[in-house]
């Protein structure tokens, strides 16, 4: 990893972060749950990530992930993933913790890069402050959103508003205790070229006809910031709240993913990381039939390939951060495609023979592994489903060869 990270400041960030971890968001895990349980609702905002926040913020370990010095420390794809991956391994709480959370870090770069001055001073701040969260509401129940074209939320222009109606599901993030805001994807222009039906515009959560119907378990885990079901019904919303203009919106998606699922990735490289951590530690200190657990030759095996392939993920997705920082986000789109499958599917596989390895204990709460291989599974299908990357790296090798065989005059 040293190749892709020799930056002093990566490395000073690295050390920094360990620490944090180590010191206190390890110790904090089991903080959180006596005060998530003791709540009583899945939805609660616990102090202990408050008092996180505020360490995080003080270690100088806030907004790591935005590239814009303007509002962030301005790292690089390739300085940032090896974080990623750290805060990963605490999926609960390092993230949110240092204020790089999912879906609020995509939503920070889209008010960064598309949001008038008024959008930067009521969203943007108060979202680099880490005193609200947002959602992205993209997914609809009617239609097959791994093609975002598909999307039938229908956007009206009436005078100097537009008319949004439609519904909206697995809106991660809805239903956290600060959502304020929400980017919407829906359809302004029907008869309009493919990819330019679509926009994205600002939408307050508590807008008038704005309404969380329901929040979404996955796999029968309810996440504190949740999955909702959001209802739109004649939610007006001004011209100003359209986010680059009219036409826009598949191409701020496109914008919006690119990073966003160099986080995912990393942040599964991270669980698998500390899944295997778990599973040596189990089969060191479990003994049957006579011998340790470790001591088996089919353990041994999962251990040695977790460790390989944990290493070939974590090539690759710095190598993509490494051509996203240097030729583009459009040149590297068949590293990041291909990222986007390796690394769930590898730390998927990780903490199922961890959980193996556990046995009944590994799908109780009382370790993390279940809801990792529950997260970990949801992500094979979020942000396009492994399919649909499969079909971008396919259609750039079968371009290749074909211009190859072109130029051959076959």
């Amino acid at each position: 990893m040293e190749l892709f990270t020799s930056t002093e400041r990566a490395r000073e960030y690295r050390r920094t972060l360990l620490a944090f971890m180590d010191e206190c968001v390890y110790p904090a895990e089991s903080v959180y749950a006596e005060q998530m349980a003791a709540a009583g609702d899945p939805h609660h905002h616990p102090q202990i990530l408050e008092d996180l926040k505020a360490e995080a913020k003080r270690r100088g370990l806030w907004n790591l992930f935005h590239p814009h010095p303007e509002w962030g420390p301005g790292l690089t794809n390739l300085e940032y993933a090896p974080l990623a991956e750290i805060m990963g391994r605490s999926p609960a709480l390092a993230p949110e913790a240092c204020n790089c959370s999912a879906p609020d870090t995509g939503n920070m770069e889209v008010f960064t890069l598309f949001g008038t001055e008024e959008h930067k001073q009521r969203w943007l701040e108060p979202l680099l402050d880490g005193t609200i969260r947002s959602a992205f509401a993209m997914t609809e129940p009617g239609v097959a959103s791994s093609d975002a074209t598909n999307v039938e939320m229908r956007m009206e222009r009436d005078g100097d508003d537009y008319v949004l109606n439609g519904r909206k599901w697995f809106a991660s993030n809805a239903m956290h205790a600060h959502c304020k805001v929400l980017i919407v994807m829906g359809k302004t222009d029907p008869d309009a070229p493919k990819h330019r039906q679509q926009s994205m515009m600002v939408v307050p959560i508590d807008a008038p006809g704005v309404t969380v119907v329901r929040n979404l378990p996955v796999f029968g885990y309810v996440d504190r910031e949740g999955h909702a079901e959001i209802d739109f019904t004649d939610v007006r919303v001004p011209v100003t709240d359209v986010l680059k203009g009219e036409g826009e919106g598949f191409a701020i998606s496109q914008a919006r993913l690119g990073p966003g699922r160099i986080h995912h990735a990393m942040r599964a490289i991270g669980m698998a990381e500390r899944a295997l951590e778990l599973m040596c530690a189990r089969a060191d200190s479990r003994t049957t039939f006579g011998r340790k657990v470790s001591e088996r030759a089919n353990i041994r095996d999962w251990i040695a390939e977790a460790r390989i392939d944990i290493e070939q993920a974590r090539l690759l997705t710095l190598k993509t951060a490494w051509m996203m920082d240097t030729v583009g986000n459009k040149e590297a789109r068949t590293e990041i495609a291909a990222i986007k499958i390796a690394a769930p599917v590898m730390a998927l596989r990780i903490v199922d023979r961890a959980i193996q390895v556990y046995g009944a204990a590994g799908v109780t709460e009382d370790f993390p592994l279940a809801s990792m291989y529950a997260h970990l599974r949801t992500l094979r299908i979020a942000d396009g489903p492994d399919e649909v990357h499969k079909l971008t790296i396919a259609r750039a090798e079968l371009g290749k060869a074909r211009a190859a065989a072109e130029a051959a005059g076959n």
